[in-house]
């Protein structure tokens, strides 16, 4: 196993996130398609997971998200989950997901927010608790509280979907989307 800097085959140095990549005996080979394998499985044999991580001192791995889930935002890569595990920290919020919100050339940071019952808050109390503790262009634009998130029949929040969401809940509040 390691964890790939951004497609280039080198492994990651500790603590730097890569996308989580595997070879063994125990690794498959590859399925009926051929254009299908080759998306998942490198010229070197290793497995793309699509899972982003970070190896520490001990050789062990964490994973850190997912390849998919990542916004790029003029040039920057985000990652929601460093997001949502600093909002997770802010008293009152229950549950949150963080989606880009597609404008026209790049990119926005939404977070979706599901309260405890009898909380109050504002999009601004959000973003001034980002304040100082993130970069600036990982507070969230956009700050949606709703009562659920978008679910598969099996319980899995379906974050591709939020997208649409937000675009609906902007249009909804009358907020261009710029």
């Amino acid at each position: 196993s390691k964890s790939d800097r951004s497609g280039t085959g080198e492994e990651c140095p500790i603590g730097v996130q890569g996308e989580m990549c595997n070879k063994g005996y125990n690794t498959m080979k590859g399925i009926q398609k051929p254009e299908a394998t080759a998306e998942v499985i490198d010229r070197n044999g290793f497995l793309h997971s699509g899972d982003l991580g970070v190896k520490d001192e001990e050789g062990n791995y964490r994973i850190t998200g997912r390849i998919k889930d990542m916004i790029i935002r003029g040039g920057e890569n985000i990652y929601p989950r460093e997001i949502e595990e600093l909002l997770y920290q802010m008293e009152g919020i229950k549950d949150v997901q963080v989606a880009g919100i597609p404008p026209r050339n790049t990119e926005a940071v939404g977070a979706f927010i599901i309260l405890h019952e009898g909380v109050e808050m504002n999009e601004f109390d959000v973003r001034d608790f980002c304040d100082g503790k993130i970069a600036r262009y990982k507070i969230p634009k956009y700050i949606f509280f709703v009562d659920e998130f978008p679910m598969t029949g099996s319980g899995k929040i379906q974050k591709f979907k939020l997208k649409d969401v937000g675009l609906e809940l902007c249009r909804k509040q009358g907020i261009e989307i710029i």
